[in-house]
């Protein structure tokens, strides 16, 4: 029996360590949800946000990864920043959820140029349903089908240089790289929050008053997947409409759409047509952003260039 057990963890192991990249949320509209991705953009925009996401990814495959993330950041006086976020990931059998609560203080270098450093903690839960995995002998006491999972502490930390015509900033996700067990019995690790590392950045090109075009960039890596690259161009017409085209390598395509109203409410769509060997199977993944701002501050930058 214990030789099915190790089995049963292997072939979960190669499953999850074979979607290690999807440990954390992947988002099409990363510039736009940007503290989910690093904790220092909290407090760099002049105005209280609440943002909220879903993501369906690779429609048409069963059990394919299924997302919602839910975050809020604020500036505190000129200096500081607080934020926190829940996110809950869905592939499979599995499901992670984790929730985590931020700091961040505000250096200013240079005129419009500021520096935020953060720190992230929070706890991660990961779950196995053991009731909608199918075995061959349905008597086999491999694992029952109840909920088996735990919960680990989890941290992140990154940095954020921004200025209005520009921006770049760096984060370490699952700093702690926890080990996640499912079988009471068994003393080997199912899997490891494997530590990421993103860097990211952008510049905006302003066409007079009411146009502007911002190229930006997002690095993912996690050993031992290849680094993956996403490269976005959005055009946006009196910082309220936008359109844009995101480039995301041995993956995806993505065109996305948004508009922010009277600066208050906002909101964005996404569609990535697939490039890899995943689209003869699925019709692409779609992502929808919705967000609340309000509360705007005499601040004098912010990340959004206002």
């Amino acid at each position: 029996m214990m030789n099915l057990r190790h089995i049963l963890v292997g072939i979960l192991t190669l499953a999850l360590n074979g979607a290690i990249a999807q440990q954390l949320p992947q988002l099409s509209q990363y510039q736009f949800n940007d503290y989910i991705i690093n904790p220092a953009v909290a407090g760099s925009r002049p105005f209280f946000e609440l943002r909220s996401g879903h993501r369906t990814q690779w429609v048409g495959i069963q059990d394919a990864p299924r997302t919602f993330t839910l975050s809020g950041a604020t500036p505190v006086g000129e200096k500081m920043g607080i934020g926190g976020y829940i996110f809950t990931d869905n592939v499979g059998p599995t499901r992670r959820t984790g929730v985590q609560f931020s700091y961040a203080y505000h250096f200013k270098i240079t005129g419009d140029l500021k520096l935020s450093f953060a720190l992230s903690a929070g706890m991660l839960q990961f779950l196995i349903d053991g009731s909608k995995i199918d075995f061959h002998d349905p008597n086999d006491p491999v694992i029952d089908d109840q909920l088996r999972g735990g919960i680990k502490p989890d941290a992140k930390f990154g940095f954020y240089l921004y200025h209005p015509k520009f921006w770049l900033g760096a984060t370490a996700p699952q700093i702690l790289g926890n080990k996640i067990t499912f079988l009471e019995s068994s003393t080997s690790s199912l899997s490891r929050l494997q530590q990421h590392y993103y860097v990211s950045g952008g510049y905006r090109f302003f066409l007079g008053d009411d146009w502007r075009i911002e190229p930006s960039f997002l690095l993912k890596y996690v050993d031992p997947v290849p680094l993956k690259v996403d490269l976005t161009a959005t055009i946006k017409y009196k910082n309220a409409v936008w359109l844009g085209a995101s480039y995301r390598t041995n993956d995806a395509i993505s065109v996305m759409l948004g508009y922010w109203h009277k600066q208050t409410f906002q909101f964005g769509y996404s569609y990535d047509m697939i490039t890899s060997n995943l689209q003869n199977y699925s019709t692409g993944s779609h992502e929808v952003m919705v967000a609340i701002t309000m509360g705007k501050t005499k601040r004098s930058v912010s990340a959004d260039g206002e």
